[in-house]
């Protein structure tokens, strides 16, 4: 099956083919009402299967295009303008999470009252985060998107 070109717009590629639908939630692609093409489970040298994402007239800032790092942290975004690739990118793990991802711990505050939650990030190649506010650990696998 032949996907067409995007005249303007975002790729982003090399997306762990079972992070797909978190990479779209944390955008929020799934609020979008433009053209967005996605395959996945595709043959990828790197990363055994992998996942990709088309988005016509869509263009990230970094620091949005950044948060899919936690899921995709070997994921690179090409930019194309008339139909030409102007600029490659891979994206980076941002050194605090606030607001999307939820602690998994039940008893912290950030589960019972108004609070925007908060992380620091422990480790970038392993994504390890550890939660402002009690501390809990969260890793990769374990993280939940908002």
């Amino acid at each position: 099956m032949k996907v067409s070109a995007i005249k303007d717009g975002t790729v982003i590629d090399h997306i762990p083919a079972k992070n797909l639908f978190k990479a779209i939630s944390i955008l929020g692609l799934d609020k979008i009402d433009t053209q967005i093409t996605f395959g996945t489970n595709l043959e990828s040298k790197r990363l055994g299967s992998k996942a990709i994402i088309k988005l016509s007239d869509v263009f990230f800032r970094d620091e949005d295009i950044n948060k899919i790092a936690l899921v995709a942290p070997l994921a690179n975004l090409n930019i194309i303008r008339n139909y030409e690739v102007i600029e490659k990118r891979s994206v980076v793990v941002p050194d605090q999470i606030i607001g999307f991802v939820k602690c998994y711990n039940p008893q912290c505050i950030t589960n019972h009252e108004e609070i925007t939650s908060r992380f620091q990030v422990i480790s970038k190649s392993e994504v390890t985060l550890r939660c402002c506010y009690c501390e809990k650990l969260v890793f990769q696998e374990d993280i939940d998107i908002r």
